[in-house]
């Protein structure tokens, strides 16, 4: 299944740890990711990573599809306090397999 990088960021003013309207959200998000994501296509969420200062989230998983992931940000919330952009992903191993073989890009 292919393998996606999600970058959601917001602004200093939309932050759970500043704004209590973004942060009872960011409270529930919790719950709505425990929930099956495989409901929404996404096999697997290898991980789910915060950087506070940056005000940005990155999250790797496994989708059908770049708009399962987007249907699955608008139901957790997450697009509700940030900008979300979709990046498609390749293992490295893969990559550099194809670059020795004079393959087109993967």
């Amino acid at each position: 299944m292919p393998l996606f990088g999600v970058f959601a960021i917001h602004s200093p003013e939309s932050c759970p740890m500043n704004n209590s309207a973004a942060r009872e959200k960011f409270i529930a998000m919790e719950d709505k990711l425990k929930s099956s994501p495989s409901s929404r296509r996404i096999s697997k969420i290898h991980g789910f990573y915060m950087s506070v200062l940056e005000h940005e989230w990155v999250i790797i998983l496994e989708a059908e599809a770049a708009h399962d992931i987007e249907t699955f940000c608008i139901e957790v919330g997450i697009s509700s306090t940030s900008t979300v952009k979709i990046v498609p992903l390749n293992n490295f191993e893969a990559v550099v397999k194809k670059v020795r073989a004079g393959g087109s890009s993967p």
